[in-house]
């Protein structure tokens, strides 16, 4: 089973966001997925940074792979995306349909969680227009996940959020500058301050959701490295860690561990609880109540 590392979903300093890629071009991650996929006012970096970013780790002997903003809302957003689909390098990861009708019968692409996708037909079509990887949405349960693979036709390789807090929404409006009373296009580029997204608690102090941006988040780290063997017997072949401010290489180290000798999976399993911000969960994946956590999370 392969390890990817999703595309970085928080906003962080230019010079922070290079020395993690750095670091990540050592590590026994397969896959890596760059690029903005929250909101276009995230100018640390813009398209040629992330390009430059993907050779360094091409050459380091990752399969690098491009993402798309989830919500294009202009048309500077809509040209930056035909800059991505046509880029000629690299795989994409097309998360909006617009994306997937740039992509359509020219060239492979990777399926990405925020299409939606939920029953076969769906997944078929998505098949025939060129999906040769799918990344399931976040609350699909590992029962829907099997029958689904088993009903399409050719299935494709598939990848699953394994770790990190879960993307559950978009929004025109951005949450954290509303926060800070102020309008989304005079933002001051208030995520650059939470770097893991501002945790929203209920009335009774429990964290509920973080908000990152134009985009919701769980405030619960999603955590399937216990079931490992059950993401394999449902023939998921990647699992996905979604960049975290603190520790994510070490877990990282963790998933490899469990993926490479599966004796020491229980023991990577305990270990990797100490790295867990706030708290984990795996509802969604035991069909569940997604910020549940089982016995082993």
């Amino acid at each position: 089973m392969k390890l990817a590392l999703g595309p970085l979903l928080y906003y962080w300093p230019r010079q922070e966001v290079l020395l993690f890629y750095d670091a990540v071009a050592l590590s026994p991650v397969d896959v890596v997925y760059l690029g903005e996929v929250v909101c276009s006012r995230r100018h640390e970096l813009r398209l040629p940074d992330w390009q430059a970013l993907a050779r360094m780790l091409a050459d380091a002997g990752k399969e690098v792979v491009l993402s798309t903003q989830a919500l294009i809302e202009s048309e500077s957003d809509l040209k930056t995306l035909r800059r991505i689909v046509g880029n000629g390098e690299f795989l994409v990861e097309a998360n909006d349909m617009g994306a997937v009708h740039l992509l359509a019968g020219s060239t492979p692409f990777v399926a990405g969680t925020h299409l939606n996708v939920y029953n076969a037909e769906t997944l078929a079509l998505l098949i025939e227009l060129g999906a040769r990887r799918w990344v399931p949405p976040v609350e699909m349960p590992q029962a829907m996940l099997q029958a689904l693979l088993r009903e399409a036709p050719r299935p494709p390789e598939c990848e699953v959020f394994a770790y990190g807090r879960m993307p559950l929404a978009f929004s025109a409006r951005c949450f954290t500058a509303r926060r800070y009373n102020l309008q989304k296009d005079s933002c001051a580029f208030r995520c650059l301050d939470h770097r893991e997204g501002l945790l929203l608690k209920t009335r009774e102090g429990q964290p509920f959701l973080a908000l990152n941006g134009t985009q919701t988040q769980s405030a619960a780290v999603c955590n399937l490295l216990a079931h490992l063997p059950e993401l394999g017997q449902s023939g998921v072949g990647i699992m996905r860690i979604s960049p975290q401010a603190r520790h994510t290489l070490d877990v990282v180290a963790l998933f490899r561990e469990g993926i490479d000798n599966a004796s020491r999976l229980d023991d990577a399993a305990r270990r990797i609880q100490a790295l867990v911000p706030d708290v984990a969960c795996d509802g969604f994946w035991r069909g569940r109540p997604g910020m549940e956590a089982g016995a082993s999370s």
